[in-house]
């Protein structure tokens, strides 16, 4: 008798999560969202008992409340969905092999940082932000204070162009080293919370839903002024614009890859390249706020705004179609 040949079309099948039925998706989800918040309050706790921003544990902190939301899809699919499976209903598993993978990570590096510099430009066309990328005094500027603070003599000439050359170089390989704590927020956001928010309310609803959700999650430090330290109330709103048009990307990452990892590189390359671009490429003579300028402000959004409406209008958040290489 010859062997029985598997039927390749059988290998490649939607990388959709299983959900459950309706009522327990959604009570699945809320407990997400409740363990999510209540883990990244307790984890920021310290910060508002001591001294806020200045502490010497906000990094460390900052970086434990990121995986919040993986332990809290973790407590939901083991307490709710009662799922036999973690990695692939996340979307952990390499799904397509690693050159689907790699792929798709290289096409979230590109993606984000073309979007980071379309919102610098969009903010210097709004007013927000000024470039100078004769001269680089932005990036001079912050050379000289990083001497400073070292207590090192700041005579020397600085091949400048070249410090910018190797900034982009480092912001590359940051962003590679920031996708695993990146990942931990990927995991709950993108491979547990956004397909189940689609099964319910679409595409739309969904970045929507999901993009509020994500920002509002940051309130234990943007309340303490986290990134928005002029306006740390107002920055709460505008997190949620921001985590709304960035969101949508990577939900379009997670989706048609089928894995949570360009997602997560794509998150990575978010935390990486935003300040560094912004000082890089501004000039010394012009402060920005972070509430209008660069992708975290309002007058960086038109660019992924954009790209995100027409993803809805294509429908490319359905799930991809890969084959199960896990």
């Amino acid at each position: 008798m010859e062997p029985v040949k598997a039927d390749p079309a059988a290998r490649r099948r939607s990388t959709a999560p299983v959900v459950a039925d309706p009522v327990t998706r959604r009570r699945s989800t809320a407990l997400f969202v409740l363990v999510s918040y209540g883990l990244a309050w307790v984890v920021a706790l310290p910060l508002w008992l001591g001294e806020g921003l200045d502490s010497p544990l906000l990094m460390p902190l900052a970086v434990l409340m990121m995986f919040a939301p993986t332990i809290a899809a973790v407590v939901a699919l083991r307490f709710v969905e009662r799922s036999p499976q973690l990695l692939a209903p996340l979307g952990v598993t390499r799904a397509g092999g690693w050159g689907h993978l790699v792929r798709w990570a290289a096409i979230a590096l590109g993606v984000i940082l073309a979007l980071v510099l379309a919102a610098q430009v969009t903010s210097a066309l709004l007013g927000t932000y000024t470039f100078d990328v004769v001269h680089f005094s932005g990036l001079r500027e912050s050379l000289s204070a990083q001497f400073d603070s070292a207590g090192v003599a700041d005579s020397l000439g600085r091949p400048v162009p070249a410090v910018a050359l190797a900034t982009v170089v480092q912001v590359v390989f940051g962003s590679l080293i920031n996708t695993i704590p990146a990942a931990g927020e990927e995991i709950g956001w993108r491979g547990f919370l956004f397909p189940r928010l689609r099964e319910d309310l679409g595409d739309l609803g969904a970045v929507l839903a999901s993009g509020v959700i994500w920002g509002l999650w940051h309130a234990p430090l943007i309340l303490l002024g986290y990134n928005y330290p002029s306006a740390p109330v107002l920055g709460l709103l505008i997190i949620c614009g921001m985590t709304t048009v960035v969101g949508g990307v990577l939900a379009w990452l997670r989706q048609r890859s089928g894995s949570v990892w360009p997602a997560a590189v794509g998150h990575g390359t978010i935390n990486s390249s935003v300040f560094a671009f912004a000082l890089m490429l501004g000039s010394a003579d012009h402060d920005f706020s972070t509430v209008g300028a660069t992708i975290m402000g309002w007058a960086g959004w038109p660019v992924p705004m954009l790209l995100v409406g027409w993803l809805i209008w294509r429908r490319a958040f359905r799930p991809a179609q890969v084959g199960q290489d896990s």
